[in-house]
């Protein structure tokens, strides 16, 4: 599948932190159960990997893909461990050759017009503005789409399930990214149901 046909599933992707290897197929069952089956799962722990490699082998209907990638060997671990896709909290070039090279759907982090024009030049139109609300919102994705009008965006960082419908009014909005699926305190009370009843009520609002 290409990035855009995978962001394209759901409005909202969670982006998720694992502290335990052992939740991540309960965590991802519940998620699904609620009506999303793409997930992030950030590589900012130590179980993040084996997590990612849980879910990919045990829960057939994830579409898992890898966060706060920052370099080439992390982007290319995930993807042989089951990563369908990779994103990171900002870009570089070795990053984006790497992604072109493998083929590999890749979501590149935007903070300036300078960055984004580095991403187009090696054909990456969809970007990661983050953290979407310090930048600046949906006023900063409106004025940069003005700007580069071919671009599509998946903004994350600061969203909620308040302002989320800012910003998929957009229509350069592919989806976004939040945090607030998978609450850190119901992971660690391993209250599946309560995130699969979250996962819906985020969808109906």
């Amino acid at each position: 599948m290409t990035l855009r046909e995978i962001l394209q599933l759901s409005p909202v992707i969670p982006v998720i932190v694992i502290r335990d290897e052992n939740d991540a197929v309960p965590l991802a069952q519940a998620i699904i159960k609620g009506g999303i089956n793409v997930l992030e799962i950030t590589l900012r722990t130590t179980a993040a990997f084996p997590a990612i490699e849980k879910i990919s082998q045990e829960v057939p209907d994830a579409i898992v893909g890898a966060g706060t990638v920052i370099n080439p060997f992390q982007m290319r671990k995930a993807r042989d461990i089951g990563a369908k896709f990779a994103v990171s909290p900002g870009l570089t070039l070795e990053l984006l050759e790497a992604a072109r090279e493998d083929s590999f759907p890749y979501l590149p982090g935007v903070a300036s017009a300078s960055e984004i024009m580095q991403a187009l030049q090696l054909d990456f139109n969809i970007v990661k503005p983050f953290p979407a609300e310090l930048l600046g919102s949906t006023k900063w994705i409106a004025s940069h789409k003005a700007v580069f009008p071919d671009l599509a965006f998946f903004p994350s960082g600061g969203i909620t399930k308040d302002n989320m419908k800012n910003y998929l009014a957009l229509e350069s909005v592919i989806a976004v990214g939040g945090t607030w699926l998978t609450p850190p305190e119901l992971i660690k009370r391993k209250d599946w149901a309560g995130i699969t009843a979250l996962v819906q009520e985020t969808l109906v609002k």
